[in-house]
């Protein structure tokens, strides 16, 4: 498991209520990554990304734009180290 690595991400801007979260799963099984997001109370989105490098720089690259009625004002990305995330999930 040594190739993975693990993002916590947070979206703010117009990312509730587009299909953020929706789009953000999409993605996920297009690019296999692993792990989940939800909406957050303040307004953001938060999202675990787990997979390659290369998996997560796009989910990464991904939330800067978001789905197409979103408007991503600015995202925040801490690196970490992976858990062992299996699948992919919108959490409540």
């Amino acid at each position: 498991m040594s190739d993975r690595t693990r993002a916590h991400v947070f979206v703010t801007g117009r990312v509730q209520g587009v299909f953020f979260r929706a789009t953000t799963r999409e993605r996920a099984a297009e690019v296999g990554v692993d792990g989940w997001v939800r909406n957050l109370d303040d307004g953001r989105v938060e999202a675990v990304f787990e997979g390659s490098e290369e998996q997560v720089d796009a989910m990464i690259e991904f939330c800067h734009e978001g789905s197409s009625a979103a408007r991503v004002e600015d995202v925040d990305v801490e690196e970490q180290p992976p858990e062992g995330v299996d699948g992919f999930q919108i959490e409540r």
